[in-house]
């Protein structure tokens, strides 16, 4: 499965009833719960990247990204206008793309 798929499938349950769904509960409930929740995700991605525990790192970045969708799809920013974003910022440096911002 790639990032696309699963954004596809996170925006299929935008109609989908919430009480049918994690995503669609998730989504019901407006893009600022789903940015609240991107957040909660990454802060526990980040301590168990300090405890150097490989297997919970790994468990917490799949739902750090899982999240990252859902907070796009919330509002409405779709998966392929990021991808763009990486490949124009691939073409220069990182250090002059950071100075451009």
């Amino acid at each position: 499965m790639t990032l696309e798929d699963l954004y596809q499938t996170i925006q299929s349950r935008k109609s989908a009833d919430p009480d049918s769904s994690w995503t669609a509960q998730l989504l019901a409930k407006g893009p600022e719960k789903c940015a609240e929740k991107f957040g909660e995700e990454a802060i526990e991605a980040i301590i168990e990247a300090v405890k150097d525990d490989k297997a919970a790192l790994t468990s917490e970045a799949a739902d750090v990204l899982y999240h990252l969708l859902v907070m796009l799809a919330s509002r409405d920013v779709p998966i392929c206008d990021v991808m763009t974003e990486l490949a124009r910022r691939q073409s220069q440096s990182g250090l002059t793309e950071k100075a451009s911002r």
